[in-house]
């Protein structure tokens, strides 16, 4: 925080608005605007007067033209007017802002006044002359814009034009008029919906892809357009679009088709709500509509693997609430009555089937994360029940008198559920056969329908209701395939399935499942199918979920941190396209990292533990602090980082909640260590952080904040978060005030905040509008020592913006006897802090330095004290204060004179060893 606060000329001696304005007058003659736009602004505070303050306003108008404010420029014109309707200037002043502000009809309005006024004025004759000739381009500029469109339609849409630079350009000419307002409306009135409409029947993936883009541009934010646009195109050509084969094309449709969602589902967000609303009233059929259609395509045969899992993602996106705060989950019910059996067609597929649709890998695990969601939607045991019944019906419908296809597809169906809604999967794994049915078909002589039954088995291994059924009956089979199958595909999957039941004893170092050293095997096992690059993806993906059950063992922890050829083989697969591995390898490095959740044991629970005989978790020797931070710097020099910020820029729904939150955890071990942090903001740690700490589970948004907190303490916060990051930083900050929150993480928000409370006023405006001040506040009462210390020093920078000053004159408030008092007491760095602000505020609010003596009896004391400290600090922080309250107003000058305070000064002032 501040050492010695400025102390501005203007808090020397009391100052009247009139000669503050007369110092503007000076400053803006001067050319320093911003000087004289801060005179006004102080001159305004101390004026009542109504013609006084509409002079100061019509001067402010000046200063914000001169810095290029047009919309302050504007409003204070306005507010000079309103007092006086014929202040010529105030009038003049305003149509220049309105002219800069494009509002060019406002703006001649202003100016017919002015002349009205002053007909004789050859400025006001000379401003409307130029304004009507800009007027005047400016229509021919628009009607420009009309046959510029004309002509890039027509250059498209001409089937004999061979040049295809031309064409190029002239789709990139039309996706960018798309994105400004009165592009997109000039695009829209002259037919354009109905020429790229024939763009996208043209089958070309390039004039797609341009029609596209820009049709993203005409309903962006724009309900009305949307309706129109969707009546124009129809529900199912867009659906078609979505399905097709080019994967540039259908990630583009997509595209489209989120940006209708929220415009439909949000409405208008710009300032001609009210007119829009007024055409479109309820777009409830048309989002039914289009869903309608997403839900078709899961199920259609012709629509091609990428389309399918870009319907699975919008629906995701756009079918759930967002929040339990919202009450509405009928759009969840909906799809869940007109389309659970075609999500389930997709989690059902056998790939290579007769008849299976064509699916991807990430397919299966999108359908999983949807029901998921749709799951979680529901509100009620009525909803849920009718959930597990349309699950059990569709089960049923393939698992009866349908042959051994019919059965897979059944069991299939159960795995999917297993890896989404699980209450849903236990239920239906209880199904009479189901379970004999894995069993059995774990033993197939046929590959396919060997993993998809291992694969069911797995998935339900670690499923409470079913585990020790399976723990008695897998375990040999898994071991007997694990043995004696040919396929790496199979043994592989055996493998995982006999880590999962490995693993029941967690990281408890005395509850091992296998044989001494079994597991150390698995893991070496895991760990080369893993680099072994002639393996499909799809297989290598399980020797990553081999290993995230076997690391909770330290021994595997320790020998996976020295394999590094395994470490960036996993990190490799975290960046693929197949991101069904992403909780994997986060599972991974959270125990890696111990990064998991672990609590002390009580003594005394311990003691009575034994006495009854019951069991003790043991920590490994290896999981002790020394042994992580060496695993984390071994991470850190593979790479993890660089993985880790890849996995958070995922857009895949595999990217779920409790995945973001394993992340945030890992980054969190990261950051732990000062000297790590620099390496984890170059490798695009910092920039990752913030979107963890915005979305996801409390807990995960916890730690990425707390991550986030560590490098802002310790890393200069314009270079870890460059640019406009650095306002996004703020809202995380201010999360870890919280009262839930841990002390550290109350401490470690204050450190954070107070260094980005010291670095621009636009930060501290952030803060405050994220009203964090009553929290800091509240932390200045914590008995924690350091908590009190951090809040206090928070306060001292936040005190250097004028809404925080003027808290401390409120009248029922004890802010400021609070910073008086703290400033007298024994915690040397407390009394720096608190005296620090007042320095601060006395220097930059003189009406401060009038009040600090009605606030307490002892302030005459306590700066005495200060003055006589035996630290320059603290003395140089009661010499300012002092020369503050002097220069503010002869009785409280008048009082410090009287005192020991002349005396003290007087020797201060020959002390040549303290300049």
């Amino acid at each position: 925080p501040c050492s010695g606060a400025p102390v501005p000329a203007g808090a020397r001696r009391q100052v009247t608005a009139g000669q503050l304005r007369e110092r503007g007058n000076a400053q803006f003659q001067a050319g320093d605007h911003a000087a004289a736009l801060a005179a006004y602004t102080e001159a305004l505070s101390l004026c009542d007067a109504g013609p006084e303050r509409a002079v100061l306003h019509r001067n402010r108008a000046a200063c914000y033209l001169k810095l290029e404010d047009y919309t302050k420029a504007e409003a204070d014109a306005s507010k000079a007017i309103e007092a006086d309707g014929r202040d010529v200037k105030a009038l003049f002043r305003r149509s220049q802002a309105l002219q800069k502000l494009g509002r060019l009809d406002q703006a001649v309005s202003d100016l017919q006044r002015c002349l009205s006024l002053e007909p004789k004025n050859k400025a006001f004759q000379e401003a409307l002359r130029a304004l009507g000739s800009s007027m005047h381009e400016k229509m021919k500029t628009m009607s420009c814009t009309d046959s510029k469109v004309e002509q890039m339609f027509q250059i498209l849409l001409n089937l004999e034009e061979k040049d295809a630079d031309k064409k190029q350009k002239a789709a990139q000419n039309l996706i960018v008029l798309a994105r400004e307002e009165a592009g997109a409306e000039k695009i829209f009135q002259s037919d354009g919906v109905r020429l790229l409409t024939q763009l996208l029947d043209t089958a070309e993936a390039d004039l797609m892809l341009a029609a596209l883009r820009t049709l993203v541009g005409l309903c962006s934010g724009h309900r009305s357009r949307t309706t129109a646009i969707l009546a124009e195109l129809g529900a199912p050509r867009l659906a078609a679009v979505l399905g097709v084969e080019h994967e540039q094309v259908s990630l583009a449709a997509c595209s489209l088709l989120h940006v209708m969602f929220d415009s439909l589902k949000e409405g208008l967000q710009k300032d001609f709500r009210g007119k829009e609303d007024a055409v479109v009233l309820d777009s409830s059929k048309d989002l039914k509509q289009l869903i309608k259609h997403l839900l078709e395509l899961l199920a259609l045969e012709g629509a091609s693997a990428h389309g399918r899992d870009n319907a699975l993602n919008l629906l995701i996106k756009v079918v759930p609430r967002k929040s339990p705060k919202e009450t509405n989950n009928s759009m969840s019910l909906w799809v869940i009555d007109q389309g659970l059996k075609k999500i389930l067609e997709v989690g059902s597929t056998v790939c290579d089937s007769p008849g299976s649709l064509p699916v991807t890998e990430n397919s299966r695990m999108s359908a999983s994360v949807l029901l998921s969601k749709l799951y979680d939607d529901l509100k009620c045991d009525a909803e849920r029940e009718n959930f597990h019944h349309l699950c059990k019906d569709y089960v049923r419908s393939w698992f009866n008198g349908q042959e051994l296809v019919g059965k897979l597809r059944a069991i299939q169906t159960v795995s999917c559920l297993l890896q989404g809604p699980s209450d849903a999967g236990n239920r239906v794994l209880e199904l009479e056969g189901i379970l004999d049915s894995v069993l059995s078909l774990c033993a197939s002589v046929r590959e396919s329908h060997q993993l998809v039954a291992v694969e069911a088995l797995i998935h339900a291994a670690d499923k409470a209701k079913r585990a020790s059924f399976i723990t008695a009956n897998g375990v040999s089979l898994l071991k007997e395939i694990y043995k004696h199958s040919e396929r790496d595909s199979i043994r592989i999957r055996a493998l995982v399935g006999l880590c999962k039941l490995g693993s029941a004893g967690g990281t408890d170092f005395s509850m091992k499942q296998f044989a001494e050293g079994s597991t150390l095997k698995l893991a070496k096992q895991c760990r080369k199918w893993l680099c072994n690059e002639a393996m499909d993806a799809g297989t290598r993906r399980w020797a990553v979920e081999g290993l995230a059950y076997l690391t909770f063992d330290a021994d595997v922890k320790e020998e996976f941190v020295e394999d590094k050829a395994a470490m960036q083989a996993m990190f490799h697969l975290a960046k693929s396209e197949d991101r069904s591995v992403l909780y994997a390898v986060a599972s991974t490095l959270v125990n890696c990292t111990n990064s998991y959740d672990h609590e002390e044991p009580d003594p005394q629970m311990l003691e009575l533990a034994k006495y009854a005989q019951q069991h003790i978790p043991e920590q490994h020797p290896k999981d002790k602090p020394d042994f992580v931070k060496r695993r984390v710097r071994k991470l850190l020099t593979a790479g993890v980082v660089s993985a880790l910020a890849c996995m958070v820029k995922s857009e895949n729904p595999a990217l779920t909640n409790s995945c973001r939150e394993l992340i945030s955890r890992v980054f969190l071990a990261l950051v732990e260590e000062a000297e790590d942090r620099g390496g984890v903001v170059a490798q695009g740690g910092g920039k990752a952080l913030i979107p963890l700490s915005l979305e996801g589970t409390e807990v995960g948004q916890t730690k990425a904040a707390q991550a986030l907190a560590k490098v802002t303490i310790t890393s200069n916060p314009e270079m870890a978060f460059p640019g406009e990051r650095i306002y996004e930083v703020v809202r995380p900050l201010v999360s870890l005030l919280h009262l839930q929150r841990t002390g550290l993480e109350n401490f470690e928000g204050l450190m954070a905040l107070t260094n980005l409370a010291g670095i621009s006023e636009r930060l501290r405006q952030k803060i405050l509008k994220e009203k964090a001040v009553p929290m800091i506040e509240g932390h200045m009462f914590e008995e924690h020592e350091l908590i009190r210390l951090a809040a206090t020093e928070c306060m001292c920078n936040m005190a250097m913006s004028r809404e925080v000053q003027e808290l401390f004159l409120a009248e029922d408030s004890d802010r400021l006897k609070l910073m008086v008092l703290y400033s007298g007491e024994e915690d040397e760095k407390l009394r720096r802090a608190a005296s620090g602000t007042l320095a601060m505020l006395t220097a930059l609010h003189p009406p401060i330095c009038r009040r600090i003596p009605q606030v307490t009896v002892h302030w005459l004391e306590i700066l005495q004290a200060l003055l006589l400290s035996a630290s320059v600090e603290l003395q140089h922080r009661g010499a300012v204060v002092v020369m503050n309250m002097v220069a503010a107003g002869r009785e409280v000058a008048e009082q410090l004179m009287a005192s020991e305070v002349l005396e003290i000064l007087s020797v201060l002032a020959k002390d040549k060893e303290k300049p």
